[in-house]
């Protein structure tokens, strides 16, 4: 049965996988990706754009740190010096030439980092944030119907600022509860180190701030031994569904260097399915034909072997009516040692 439901599970959670980042089915409208010093999103993003590509996929860049507008973006947007309602005018702006001649298309929204914003002592104070993201993927008019995904990166090693409200919850807070989608990265060399040490049951390593030492920014691990070129980034996925249940899974997604940007079948795998990360069991050949250490000797000799093999059993015996056990009688032959009691034969 495990079998069974292991191949259930990794079919259905490979193909939920391949329709949030291939942007299929509207499968999440607001992802959100925590990345950290350690693994940043930026091979993620890219992943985004290229499938976006290949699906015929309109995208949208507010780049906050990006300086350059990448390849395969179609509209760049600069926050510099901008407040949110600019941003979201300038967004809507970028895809109506779009809307006019292809109303039906897809659309991509990719946020390179909220952390600006969220810091930003120039905001109104009454920056809603819910609101300022619903409007970006909301339509321009009531009757037009765009299928929008917004994917917002949040950068978990920059420190928030103190909030004006005591009563009002931090960023991330929102964040998680306005994602349909939660993806955490991690360093997939800083992952095995962590299972590694797990499996000898010690305390799992940590990297990076982290550590607390004074002056670590980034945790430099070496490679370990038998695990070749530990590359990709481990996602770890909790895709929250309509119905309220959620999917926790973790997946590898190799880089981009081992496949071409034309790429059509699914790269990313279960991390389950790693050999580095779960190696296959090597059962010894041998280990079927040993014994346990003893004492004295548990084997049998060809003799006792053949002895044995040759003794009829009552139960036998009876099974058959035409033999000496008259189909039900147990036959027992005395033997030297023992003794004739009549009382115990009554019984």
């Amino acid at each position: 049965m495990a079998p069974i439901n292991l191949s259930h599970r990794r079919t259905h959670n490979l193909l939920l996988i391949s329709k949030l980042l291939s942007l299929r089915d509207t499968a999440s409208p607001l992802t959100l990706v925590l990345d950290s010093l350690e693994q940043p999103a930026t091979p993620l993003l890219k992943e985004y754009i290229r499938r976006a590509k290949l699906s015929k996929v309109h995208v949208t860049l507010i780049a906050f740190e990006t300086l350059k507008q990448p390849e395969g973006v179609d509209a760049f947007v600069s926050t510099r010096r901008k407040s949110p309602a600019d941003i979201v005018k300038e967004v809507s702006a970028a895809y109506q030439s779009v809307a006019a001649s292809n109303p039906s298309r897809r659309r991509l929204i990719l946020i390179d980092s909220i952390n600006p914003l969220l810091n930003s002592k120039r905001v109104d104070p009454g920056f809603h944030l819910p609101s300022f993201l619903g409007s970006l993927i909301a339509p321009s008019s009531p009757s037009a119907k765009v299928d929008a995904s917004l994917v917002v990166t949040y950068h978990q090693d920059v420190p928030e600022l103190p909030q004006q409200s005591p009563y009002s919850p931090p960023p991330i807070s929102l964040l998680t509860y306005l994602a349909t989608s939660i993806i955490t990265l991690h360093s997939f060399s800083h992952v095995l180190a962590q299972k590694a040490a797990r499996d000898r049951s010690l305390a799992p390593p940590v990297f990076g701030l982290e550590e607390e030492q004074e002056g670590v920014l980034l945790g430099r691990l070496d490679r370990l031994a038998g695990t070749g070129k530990a590359e990709g980034i481990v996602i770890e996925l909790e895709h929250r569904r309509k119905s309220g249940r959620g999917v926790l899974e973790w997946y590898l997604l190799p880089p981009a260097s081992r496949y071409s940007p034309q790429h059509l079948k699914e790269i990313v795998t279960l991390l389950d399915d790693n050999v580095l990360y779960n190696p296959p069991m090597e059962r010894d050949p041998g280990a079927g034909d040993e014994e346990p250490t003893s004492t004295f000797e548990l084997g049998l000799t060809d003799r006792q072997r053949r002895e044995r093999e040759g003794v009829v059993l009552p139960y036998f015996d009876a099974q058959h009516n035409d033999g000496p056990g008259e189909g039900g009688r147990i036959l027992y032959d005395m033997g030297e040692e023992d003794d004739f009691d009549e009382e115990e034969d009554e019984i």
